[in-house]
Parts: structure tokens; sequence; C-alpha cells
């Protein structure tokens, strides 16, 4: 047995239109899974062939339990979730809104929390084990300018990640957590000047921004027998950026 192989497994991913999400699908369904995409609006045109696309918005106050529903039955077989969804509206924190905080927080904790718990009802109703990775980011263990809110958030998933590994478990249901640092994504294109790219090109000490696909194999390996031993974990994946205090000058 290939212990790195999805083959006869089936995955849902949240957030998967574009950037971390969609690599991510796409690296599942190249390790041998069945993939159901989601996002806010698509289909991606770049999806696995014929996987299914639903199209809802999370912010809708039924959208998870509706999103996990349609998944089922789109396929009944789903024992994998990445609960990658998630969005950035910061402003500086003196002109933060109430409206804004409660958009990323329903956004970013609320969604993913609810789409877990409506997955793993599933899977317990069937008597089915399974596995989950939420996405976090490194801004969830470190702070970054003009990003409260959003920073905040990710810390909640931290915790997320860690007290549903504790709640699931018995349950035959890992939890772990990926934790991108900084990548090119559609999200952060609009807020990466070249300055600041040079400026984070030499404090990641791979010397490069990540790309979407630098993301795909740590959910393959958290998702796969292999790591059959492993939940509560968070898989930090920034080519260095929070290793060096200062970096190369």
């Amino acid at each position: 047995m290939n212990s790195f192989s999805l083959e006869g497994r089936s995955a849902l991913v949240t957030g998967s239109s574009q950037g971390i999400g969609l690599a991510i699908a796409a690296g599942l369904h190249e390790a041998g899974a069945r993939v159901t995409l989601h996002g806010k609006t698509g289909p991606a045109p770049a999806a696995p062939a014929g996987a299914p696309f639903i199209e809802l918005d999370l912010l809708d106050a039924d959208g998870p339990a509706r999103l996990v529903r349609e998944a089922f039955a789109r396929d009944d077989g789903l024992d994998l979730l990445v609960g990658n969804a998630g969005g950035f509206f910061d402003v500086p924190f003196l002109e933060m809104t109430a409206e804004r905080w409660e958009r990323t927080f329903a956004l970013n904790v609320r969604a993913n929390y609810f789409v877990a718990q409506a997955f793993a009802r599933e899977l317990v109703a069937r008597g089915r084990p399974g596995a989950i990775v939420a996405t976090a980011s490194t801004n969830g263990f470190q702070p970054e300018e003009d990003s409260s809110a959003y920073d905040t958030s990710k810390g909640a998933m931290v915790m997320m990640i860690r007290t549903l590994a504790q709640t699931l478990a018995p349950l035959g249901i890992r939890v772990n957590g990926l934790a991108p640092g900084l990548i090119n994504t559609p999200l952060n294109a609009g807020l990466l000047t070249d300055e600041k790219r040079d400026h984070y090109r030499k404090k990641i000490v791979q010397g490069r921004i990540g790309t979407p696909e630098d993301c795909a194999g740590a959910v393959v390996f958290l998702l796969s027998p292999a790591s059959r031993y492993i939940t509560g974990q968070i898989i930090v994946v920034d080519g260095g950026l929070t290793l060096s205090q200062i970096g190369r000058l």
C-alpha cells in the first residue's frame, strides 16, 4: 500500500475556485482522490476534469450546512474535508468597523467551524472515519501591520484546529491544519508592491514568495494514511518566513 495515496478517498475543498484551494484540490486529485470544489463564484477553469463544483456563499446563515448537504448529495463517499474558505477585509486598526470585523470572523472562523461540524455529523451518521485539514496562516502566530482582524481570526483558527482534533478523535476523525506564509494568490495580488516583494524575498530564507502549489503536498500528507497518527498539528508552509528574526540585509 502506498501510504501517501488517496485512491478510493473523496474530498470536499471549500474556497477552491482559485489560489491555494484550487491548488489543493488539484493535488488531492493527483494523489488519487475524488474532489468536490466550492466557491462563491465559479467554477474554476483549471479545476480537475469532471470534478463537481458547488457555487454557494458561506456567509449565508445556512451556507455551511447547505454546502455539506449538497456535497454529500453529489458524492456520498466523502470522507475528507479541507476547510480553506477565507478572506481579508482589513483596514488600519483605528479605522476598523464592526461590519468588517464581523465579516472577517463570519467567513474565516464561523463558516469553517460549522462546515466542519456538518461534515463530522455526516461521517458519524454513516459510521465512517475521516480527516479534516483547516487553513490557518502564519498570521495566526505572528501579527502583520494593518491586519488586526485577519490576524485575530487566524489565531482563532489555530485553536479551532486543536480543539476539534480533541473533540473528534474519539469519533475516528483527525483534524490538522495548514499555515501558509506569503503565497502569490489573487487575494494578495493587489497588496504586494514591488518594494514589498523585494522585502519579503530577503525575509524568506528560501529567497522566494510561495506559490499555491507549494501548499498542496502538505495537505495530501495530512489527509493520507501516512499521517494516521497525527492530529491537532499545524504544518507551516512559508519557505522559512517565520524562521529568521531579521532576514538578509
